[in-house]
């Protein structure tokens, strides 16, 4: 072999042999993922190298914990994660939809694929290739036709939203929490949004505490900030407060200059004090001097939240003013702040005037074992909030966060996309109806093979959700076709198994996503097919000698 001629330990896998390979490891990857898919999808069990144990179905949490050292199984799983990161959701469609394209092309010796039953002697994997274009333009362009529009307007239609999210949190979670987590995630989304600007979901802080239950989960309309005061008579509740947002050293700073400084008695000593505090005690005063200017006479109180440290005789100082500091706040706090309770973050207590001052109903601090947390409540019209998340484990705390994030994302893209796709396994099955009837008559040769292969490659997915609820996949795939052939646009009922209206039961599928699964799935599947020799040959992967 000529590449043993270059490197006498180079490992080849040749023709059917290297497409052996990836079609079983497209398959393998597959079987891994397909039993957590759909609301009846199961749960599994990474165990760390340590014990660590994690429990979830989310596939992009499975395919970046698991170790994978097949490379064809790598590529796919990066795609999939990949496809997470871009639309925030169809990790697990993607493989599933990428092993089912693969599936279609079993080799059994170079370049002859046996398709079903019938082997199709010297088909060029091309063919198919050509015929997975032709199939996966054929479906972005129905799925612009099948898509359901709306408007978002200033005022967006709650229930749209309300049902994406949760047709996507009913795959990661319990219906019942599920249910309660759709009203908070749309919640959040709408209240980060503004006119004319990008949605942005940094601007949600997810906090979580062990503590109570899971349904004790619920939305803050403000902040939660994991410290507490630093001074014992500072008031750990305050009603009717005024926020100062700052970045202002309220400490003493060593001079870079080693310095000494000499005195013959006690007054002297305590001028030298004194002149070393004076700046620190001047930004504190100033400070003071804005409380006492908006304070005096309400019962209103006064809160210095700052991202710089205050040390022991400032806090004393405005203890004694009655005013609440807290110190070292996270940076990204910081720009949520300013979102949840208005005003401006300072950077110089100079020129401070009532317009830097946000607001807040309610500041009070809550104290769980060891931790302290700080919670900034009853803002007005705020642009950032925190979704507290409570679970009696970590365990459980792991799924919610990961079922929140997936179900901001969704709510996200249904905003942007102003569309959405109807779900239950009803797209991909009319989806492969018109491959079927209208698609693969204008294909012309053998690449209808690979039109073929690509339509019944959707069916994975409904085929799944039927597996995963304990249905029978022929008599469910049977009863959908029947009811497309007559017209109608299906889904499948996974308590009952029987078709149903996915628009009248409120299941929807994100545009974005459906959109990123056809596009990414048959490129990768396409690449693959084409492998005809795996050659491990590089410098970083020789043999030693």
């Amino acid at each position: 072999m000529s590449i043993r001629m270059l490197n006498q330990n180079a490992e080849v896998l040749n023709k059917s042999a290297a497409l052996h390979m990836n079609i079983n490891a497209a398959k393998g990857l597959q079987e891994v993922l397909c039993t957590n898919l759909g609301p009846k999808g199961t749960i599994k069990m990474l165990v760390g190298g340590a014990g660590d144990i994690k429990l979830t179905k989310d596939g992009n949490t499975l395919l970046k914990e698991m170790q994978i050292q097949n490379p064809t199984a790598i590529m796919i799983a990066r795609t999939a994660v990949a496809q997470d990161d871009s639309s925030g959701d169809g990790t697990t469609s993607t493989v599933l939809f990428i092993g089912e394209l693969m599936k279609q092309a079993k080799c059994d010796y170079p370049f002859q694929i046996c398709y079903g039953n019938a082997l199709v002697q010297c088909t060029h994997p091309w063919f198919l290739v050509d015929g997975f274009e032709v199939a996966k333009r054929a479906t972005l362009e129905f799925l612009e036709t099948f898509k359901t529009p709306f408007v978002m307007g200033d005022q967006p239609d709650r229930e749209i939203l309300k049902m994406v999210a949760r047709t996507t949190l009913r795959t990661k979670l319990y219906e019942g929490l599920a249910d309660q987590l759709t009203d908070i995630v749309v919640n959040v989304v709408l209240c980060i949004r503004q006119s004319d600007e990008p949605i942005d979901l940094f601007m949600v802080e997810i906090m979580h505490m062990r503590h109570k239950f899971d349904v004790n989960t619920r939305m803050i309309e403000g902040l939660v900030l994991d410290h507490g005061s630093r001074h014992p008579d500072m008031k750990r509740r305050a009603e009717n407060c005024y926020i100062l947002t700052a970045n202002v050293s309220l400490e003493y700073e060593k001079s870079e200059i080693n310095a000494g400084f000499f005195y013959s008695n006690a007054e002297q000593r305590e001028k030298m004090v004194s002149a070393e505090r004076r700046q620190v005690d001047e930004r504190v005063k100033k400070i003071i001097e804005l409380k006492n200017k908006v304070c005096s006479g309400t019962d209103k109180n006064f809160v210095v939240i700052n991202q710089k440290g205050i040390d022991p005789p400032s806090l004393d100082l405005l203890a004694r003013a009655g005013i609440i500091a807290f110190r070292r706040a996270k940076r990204r706090n910081m720009e949520r702040l300013v979102l949840a309770c208005g005003g401006e973050a300072i950077n110089s207590v100079d020129d401070l005037t009532e317009d830097c001052l946000g607001w807040a109903g309610i500041v009070y601090e809550h104290v769980l074992g060891e931790e302290k947390y700080m919670f900034v409540e009853n803002v007005k019209n705020p642009h950032s909030c925190t979704i507290l998340i409570k679970g009696p484990n970590d365990h459980t705390i792991a799924q919610i966060k990961d079922a929140v994030r997936d179900g901001l994302r969704s709510v996200k893209n249904t905003v942007e996309d102003e569309a959405v796709v109807l779900g239950a396994g009803a797209f991909e099955m009319a989806a492969r109806k018109h491959l079927m009837d209208n698609v693969k008559k204008t294909v012309k040769g053998r690449a209808q093979l690979g039109v073929k292969a690509f339509a019944d490659a959707l069916l994975v997915i409904p085929k799944t959700l039927a597996e995963n609820s304990g249905l029978d996949t022929q008599d469910v795939i049977v009863a959908l076709e029947n009811e497309h052939d007559r017209g109608l646009v299906v889904g499948l009922n996974h308590n009952s198994g029987e078709p149903v209206d996915p628009e009248m039961e409120g299941i929807y599928d994100n545009y974005i996503v459906k959109r990123q699964i056809i596009n990414s799935g048959p490129i990768i599947a396409s690449q693959l097919l084409l492998v005809d020799e795996v050659i491990r040959a590089g410098r970083n992967m020789r043999k030693p000698t």
